[in-house]
Formats: structure tokens, sequence, C-alpha cells
């Protein structure tokens, strides 16, 4: 399932799933998570290169991703890990001053978190490769940027900066490391405030 930055249809990224991340930047913590979607064109690898449009203040929120190896509707709790084959460490980028204005106009989130490079992930790690998926440890040093709902420590990300991030199970062990370069992007997009 290594493939599914080739194959893969969509992301789907939950969010407000941790409440202190939804206190951090003073929202509501909803009674259920919500989700909204990226497109795949957003993948980059580890490595690349986020391109950070002009005029956005950029964010990271580091996760992890469920890669899905099985097709279903309407999964049961129970079946649910069956439908898993494995684990990345992924980063949801996130244009945090257009991400304010269209939440406030009740609008997708999906415009300020789907340019393209905004999600960099790690590579593929099976699902046998980690015993206890429900207890991982993200850590996240300064120089770091750490992707399933945001934990709290987002943080901006500026043109310039490298980013190393890296996911480690219970007892300290790494499983996955993302490293990009942020460059400001050339021509195109330029995000103007009202």
């Amino acid at each position: 399932m290594s493939s599914f930055l080739r194959n893969g249809k969509k992301i789907v990224a939950i969010g407000r799933n941790y409440a202190a991340h939804a206190k951090e930047l003073g929202n509501a913590v909803p009674k259920e998570p919500f989700f909204f979607l990226k497109p795949t064109s957003s993948y980059v690898e580890s490595g690349g290169k986020v391109e950070i449009p002009q005029g956005v203040v950029a964010h990271h929120e580091v996760e992890l991703g469920v890669v899905i190896g099985k097709t279903g509707r309407d999964i049961s709790q129970a079946d649910a890990k069956s439908h898993i084959s494995g684990y990345t460490l992924a980063v949801d980028m996130t244009a945090r001053n257009i991400q304010d204005k269209v939440k406030k106009a009740g609008l997708p989130w999906s415009s300020a978190k789907g340019f393209d490079t905004f999600t960099p992930v790690g590579p593929f790690i099976p699902k046998d490769a980690i015993s206890d998926p429900d207890n991982l440890r993200l850590k996240l040093q300064e120089g770091d940027v750490v992707l399933t709902g945001t934990p709290p420590g987002v943080g901006e990300v500026k043109a310039g900066d490298f980013v190393e991030c890296s996911l480690a199970d219970s007892e300290g062990k790494e499983l996955s490391k993302i490293v990009f370069n942020a460059v400001q992007r050339q021509g195109g997009y330029k995000f103007q405030s009202e």
C-alpha cells in the first residue's frame, strides 16, 4: 500500500478532533469531530518543498495518517481496523488567514488547506509495524513541524524555513520522519485580504 500517493483518490481530514487544539485557536469544541477533504495534488513526499502562496500565513499541523487498504462504507467499529493497511506521518499545512476568513463565512476549509504541496507525508508504515496504534507519541522539537486531527502546538511556517517531523511509538522508537523546505510560490494565486 505504499502506492497510496499515486493511487489515493482523496484525503479525508478530521477537524477539531483534539479539544486542546480547538481551545488553542479559540474555537468551540464540537460534540463530534467533523471532516473536510483535501486533494491528493496537495501531497509532497518528505524531502520535497512546500510552496507557500504569496500573502498566505501558513501553519503546520502534524498528524497521524491512516492509510485505507480496503474499500468500505458504513463500516462497523468492530470491522474498522480490518480496512487499515498502515499509517503515515503527515503535515496538514493550513493557510491560517484564509481559514479564518472562510470559517467566518461558513465556507469549506479546503480552500485554506488544499494548495499543491500542502500535505507533506512520510513513508508508508505497515499496520503490523505499530503494535498499539491508539498509543502513539508525536514528538515535536524546535525546528520540527509535526498531521488524524491536530493536537495542540500549531505554528507558522514561512518561506525559507526547514521543517522536520517525526513519529515515535510509546517506547520512543522512531517510526517515520518528514523533512521539507518551505519556499515562496512564484506567480499564480495571491491571497488578498479585503
